[in-house]
């Protein structure tokens, strides 16, 4: 039988701004060199996702850039003009520089050793060009994975 490491989950009530930056101090890591922070900029006519106004603290404080990928699925986010346009009108743009990771290709690929039913994962061009990775989630039910969160903001 193989032993688990169980990984710590930190929970707050507090769900100020300021709250993010506390719990982000609480982990007294610091991330080294170019920071991705990476996110759901939401969908057109969606209101599930989280403000660009309330992570900017949070991302202030950790320093790093917005990412984001186009999705695989129709909508305004699938293309990358559509998905430009998409940020904007959100308010990502007013407030972060934010780097669109596959508007240009090839897509950066990681193989997956031993996979079962994935062997190589694609994620976009200039993953490569950060050296920290921040997630920055909601959960939701979603229509093509049953669950969005953490995981599927992670790649395509």
């Amino acid at each position: 039988m193989c032993a688990a490491k169980l990984s710590k989950v930190y929970f707050t009530k507090d769900l100020s701004e300021n709250a993010l930056i506390k719990l982000y101090d609480h982990l007294n890591k610091k991330l080294p060199g170019k920071i991705a922070i990476k996110l759901h900029s939401g969908e057109k006519g969606n209101q599930n996702f989280l403000r660009p106004e309330y992570l900017k603290p949070v991302i202030d404080h950790i320093g790093g850039t917005v990412v984001e990928c186009n999705t695989a699925y129709d909508g305004e986010r699938n293309e990358t003009k559509k998905h430009l346009k998409c940020l904007e009108e959100h308010g990502w743009t007013k407030y972060f520089d934010v780097d669109l990771m596959d508007a240009s290709g090839p897509d950066f690929t990681l193989p997956i050793e031993n996979g079962k039913r994935i062997n190589v994962d694609y994620l976009g061009k200039t993953f490569s060009e950060y050296d920290s990775l921040v997630v920055l989630s909601h959960f939701k039910g979603h229509p093509m994975g049953g669950f969005g969160g953490a995981l599927k903001q992670l790649s395509k």
